[in-house]
């Protein structure tokens, strides 16, 4: 090898695996049965259970997961109707494997995590148990041709059980085991509706019900600019005269909303385009009932406050209830944030480092909102117009998104090296900041 050629080393890591038994009677019909493996991931500070692989068991009963990564896992079987053709009777009580939950919980909630490290084998074995299963039958009032359905138990959200819809009877279909369930219903499009039903299912077909879907809701959104600083209004004055479309939709603006719920049922939703050259209204459409984390962001200025109702909404959820029209969302834009200057202890030259990535975690009740700053190579960093509020500032060497939506007692680790700052409006603040090392 000549002297001016690198060496380049590729780091492998080794597959975890997931592998069991399905312990069902030897039966053919039988042999084969889903089961699904959820891995738990966090999106904007909440924990989502992510679909990651589907397979069905072999005629011997086993299944097999590879090449899974590190994490927490979930494992769930589907449900399976008892139809051997020697007992079968299309006319009679029907008879099925429910849903299990690893190793024999009632529902995803309960289950219990499988924690896979790097080349591990984790042996997980299911015993489905057979069920009275019963004819269920909800008819809808004003169903569009398709719809998509979840179904689960009553309280408890998550995968395992299912039903279909009938579009030339306008009715869901199917069959469930005695309890307590919630049906959720949703088309979607640019008119798109939702229902929720709750049903009891037990000691016979359950029919007659009837499920209403409603509108999904259209937020509208209300911006109000309380720019003082010269240089931000000579901007604003500029694209307002510079002849483009739409001067109240500028491109320094957006907001979207994030749902709040473990398994991707709720989609996301954000500003609609306009509908001409002269629209110049914000709207988020089809927003489907349920929570949701507001997202906004801004190219001038910082985001002082965001409400609907005189509700926050930069700490707190905003609550979509079945066919409402919810308040406005009004946002609140300021250009008077601190900025905040300083250096980052680098490592001596000669290392190897990545550039160092200030961030800084609002302090547990003190305001402010999350924020991240690019080191360059001297270890020279700025920030302008960061919001009056409390924080931890800490200087990683990689990004922590994650920090975000940490707790105390998270951020507390990391104490000897954070430096806790208050900053007011117009403030200027220098720092000089330790780095906290991938290994610490």
């Amino acid at each position: 090898m000549s002297a001016d050629q690198q060496v380049l080393t590729i780091a492998l890591t080794p597959e975890a695996l997931v592998v069991g038994h399905i312990l069902l009677p030897s039966v053919d019909y039988l042999d084969r049965i889903q089961v699904e493996l959820y891995r738990r991931e966090h999106q904007q500070g909440e924990e989502h259970w992510a679909a990651v692989g589907t397979t069905r068991s072999r005629v011997d009963g086993s299944f097999r997961f590879a090449e899974l990564p590190a994490g927490t896992y979930k494992l769930v079987t589907r449900e399976l109707l008892d139809r051997d053709p020697l007992t079968f009777d299309p006319g009679g009580q029907l008879f099925g494997y429910a849903p299990v939950y690893y190793p024999s919980a009632p529902d995803f909630a309960a289950a219990e995590v499988i924690r896979l490290s790097a080349g591990t084998t984790f042996q997980a074995n299911l015993s489905p148990i057979r069920r009275e299963y019963y004819r269920v039958k909800v008819g809808v009032a004003n169903a569009p041709p398709n719809i998509q359905l979840q179904v689960w138990p009553h309280g408890r959200p998550g995968p395992g059980y299912s039903l279909g819809f009938n579009a030339e009877e306008q009715s869901i279909e199917g069959s469930l085991p005695d309890g307590n369930y919630t049906i959720r219903a949703t088309s979607y499009g640019p008119a798109g509706m939702t229902g929720t039903l709750n049903i009891a299912v037990g000691d016979g077909p359950t029919t007659g019900a009837t499920m209403m879907l409603l509108p999904n809701s259209s937020i509208r959104v209300s911006v109000t600019e309380e720019f003082v600083d010269p240089e931000t209004l000579n901007r604003i004055r500029t694209m307002y005269n510079s002849g483009a479309s739409n001067p109240r939709r500028p491109n320094y603006f957006n907001v979207s909303l994030a749902p709040i719920e473990q398994f991707a049922y709720i989609p996301g939703a954000s500003l609609r385009p306009p509908n001409g050259p002269d629209d110049e209204s914000l709207v988020i459409e089809n927003v489907q009932p349920g929570s949701y984390r507001v997202q906004a962001t801004t190219g001038m200025g910082y985001i002082s406050s965001i409400t609907s109702g005189g509700g926050d909404l930069v700490h707190k959820p905003l609550l979509v209830s079945p066919g409402s029209a919810p308040p406005a969302i009004e946002i609140n834009l300021r250009d008077d944030g601190a900025e905040v200057n300083g250096t980052v202890e680098v490592p001596s030259q000669g290392s190897t480092f990545r550039l160092p990535v200030v961030h800084f975690v609002p302090m547990a009740d003190g305001g402010g909102q999350f924020r991240v700053a690019w080191a360059s190579g001297d270890g020279r960093f700025q920030l302008q117009q960061l919001p009056p509020g409390a924080y931890r500032v800490l200087v990683f060497d990689r990004q922590r998104p994650d920090l975000e939506y940490a707790t105390d007692e998270v951020l507390s680790q990391y104490d000897s090296k954070a430096q806790v700052i208050r900053v007011v409006a117009g403030q200027k603040e220098h720092l000089r900041l330790p780095l906290i090392s991938r290994s610490e």
